[in-house]
């Protein structure tokens, strides 16, 4: 699955304009706008960085799971969310019936990013008995824009699917032992790497 999935057949002539994977040109702008981030992050970007580089920087560093952070923040809310439902796709981990209704929920926004399955999504991450990465991975669908709620019309704080997107990723990283963790977090970070060459 790919995040321009949702193009039909029935237009096959039409040219789709390309989805943006970033919210903003620099990793200081991100700082500077959504200061969040900052909040769960030990490195700070140089202010002439590229995107990309303070990627590499972050996984080159004593605490590579902030790339995973910052991919979380610097990422259109669409183009993370399938990132991280990537991440937990090719993890291997084994998923319950409801991660896996879960994971359907989510795979289904991406390629249909609506209110309806948006709150679809929302609905049945709240009301999950358990907190689990596809859990998360919901709250950051519900979360990703729009009202809060059908019924409220205030707008979701665009700091909270970031760190649903966040907590997904990087609880899914901490169910892998510690000799395949790193392996796992450098698999996560190429997929990210991705999302940056695409700016």
């Amino acid at each position: 699955m790919a995040p321009n999935d949702h193009v039909t057949s029935a237009e096959p002539d039409k040219t789709q304009p390309p989805l943006a994977a970033l919210r903003y040109a620099t990793p200081s702008e991100l700082y500077a706008k959504m200061p969040h981030v900052s909040q769960l992050t030990l490195h700070r970007p140089d202010v002439a960085e590229r995107a990309i580089e303070y990627l590499y920087r972050l996984r080159a560093s004593t605490t590579p799971e902030e790339a995973v952070t910052y991919t979380a923040f610097a990422t259109m809310p669409k183009m993370g969310v399938w990132w991280g439902y990537e991440c937990l796709r090719l993890s291997g981990d084994d998923l319950s019936a409801a991660d896996r209704q879960m994971m359907e929920l989510v795979a289904n926004w991406t390629q249909y990013p609506d209110n309806e399955n948006r709150y679809r999504a929302m609905k049945a991450a709240l009301y999950a008995p358990v907190l689990t990465p596809a859990t998360y991975l919901g709250l950051a669908v519900g979360w990703s824009g729009g009202s809060i709620a059908p019924n409220d019309p205030a707008g979701v704080p665009a700091h909270r699917g970031p760190r649903a997107l966040n907590t997904a990723v990087l609880s899914c990283l901490a169910q892998s032992d510690l000799q395949s963790r790193p392996i796992r977090l450098a698999r996560f970070i190429d997929q990210a790497s991705v999302l940056y060459h695409a700016n």
